[in-house]
């Protein structure tokens, strides 16, 4: 470990430790689409809620077929979302529908391709073998009425509405998203659109954050830029801490003469919970929490740096805000060996491919430096290689952290 620094697992620890959950809210269930579950979501009925018909066909009782029929006579048409029709005698039958209730008094279906039907009777071809249960979808056998369906910090996707709408939830409590205001500091940033001095460059930091977590659908952006002036930094951090969930600074927490951010995060009370990590790029990463428990997030200004800080720190803070887990994250094999001397953890940036096992994997994308983000571009985001190696050979698994 380099003196003085924290460890990545250490830095991850205490920024889960201090982050807080935000509030939670109801939405009706067509704008929840994205959100983080705050409660339980319980069965309404027995899903299936009936003995439910899974192939067009026949329904008949079973004891008729045990006896040798083979011949029936059709009482009715059934279809899906009509009350159930009745099966009286051995050789009745009820012509059955898809989704439909199986009707009283029969025990299975005899799809309509084995069956040939004319004017009101039915009869089964010679070498059809009955499945005694087939074609019918038990009555609760997927779940049973209270039982538990999503548990709180479950995200809600396609599945998960669908769960939402059959318990019968017209809207349902959900972790607010939370308002993060995305600060740049710097004299030397200049947003695309206006005249650029020789000695200036572009403002870009703040729209890779607000893409990173716009694509993730985490949070309510608003982005700002401000010039390396202690007052103006003091008072335009302050009102944005005031009217926002959490703050993303970007740039001014190195070492250098006019990096004021620490000492003005500290002067707004905003408590020091880790300042500097064994990590590269990204190692002058500073983070506190407000006496309102809000979270501060000073990156450093390189683009890499901030990117890899972002995704790797911020983003997981973010989740636990919101009370969710983050995605289950993938496992990739290096196609070449790589070396790295320093005693930090080192975010590798690769491309990632699959083989025809399908085994992923990561072609190194190494920059040039942390200020390289063009070199960024086509790569699909960066692994975490261990800082108590030096050699990882090809083959080496580790973690991918998706852009």
């Amino acid at each position: 470990m380099s003196h003085g620094l924290i460890s990545v697992a250490e830095a991850e620890r205490r920024i889960r430790a201090a982050v807080r959950p935000l509030p939670g809210e109801r939405r009706p269930l067509h704008l929840a689409q994205g959100a983080v579950l705050r409660q339980a979501v319980v069965a309404e009925r027995d899903q299936p809620p009936f003995d439910r018909v899974t192939m067009d066909g026949i329904a008949i009782a079973r004891a008729g077929w045990e006896r040798g029929v083979r011949r029936y006579r059709s009482v009715g048409v059934q279809g899906a979302g009509a009350p159930a029709l009745e099966v009286n005698a051995d050789d009745e039958c009820v012509e059955i529908m898809t989704g439909a209730m199986l009707p009283t008094g029969a025990g299975c279906v005899i799809p309509i391709e084995r069956v040939r039907l004319e004017a009101g009777r039915a009869a089964i071809e010679e070498d059809y073998r009955l499945d005694p249960g087939g074609h019918v979808h038990p009555r609760g056998s997927d779940y049973r009425a209270g039982e538990t369906l999503l548990k709180p910090g479950t995200l809600i996707r396609a599945p998960e509405m669908a769960v939402l709408a059959s318990a019968g939830q017209p809207e349902v409590e959900v972790a607010r998203r939370p308002a993060v205001a995305v600060i740049s500091v710097g004299d030397e940033l200049v947003a695309p659109g206006l005249d650029l001095a020789p000695y200036q460059i572009r403002l870009s930091n703040d729209r890779a954050i607000e893409a990173a977590l716009n694509q993730r659908g985490l949070a309510t952006v608003t982005r700002l830029t401000l010039p390396d002036e202690v007052e103006i930094l003091k008072r335009e951090i302050a009102r944005a801490h005031e009217a926002n969930d959490l703050l993303i600074l970007s740039g001014g927490v190195s070492m250098g003469k006019y990096d004021y951010v620490p000492e003005i995060l500290s002067a707004l009370g905003i408590e020091l919970v880790l300042h500097k990590v064994a990590q590269r790029p990204g190692k002058p990463m500073w983070f506190g929490i407000s006496a309102a428990a809000k979270p501060v997030f000073a990156l450093p200004g390189n683009p890499v740096s901030t990117l890899v800080c972002l995704v790797r720190h911020v983003i997981p803070a973010i989740y636990g805000s919101m009370g969710a887990k983050m995605p289950e994250l993938p496992m990739v094999a290096l196609t070449q060996q790589v070396e790295f001397a320093p005693p930090l953890t080192w975010f590798l940036p690769v491309k990632v491919s699959w083989s025809g096992a399908g085994i992923g994997l990561a072609k190194p994308r190494p920059t040039n430096t942390s200020g390289d983000f063009a070199s960024l571009t086509g790569s699909d985001g960066f692994v975490e290689l261990e800082a108590e190696h030096e050699v990882f050979p090809a083959g080496y698994a580790a973690r991918l952290y998706r852009w």
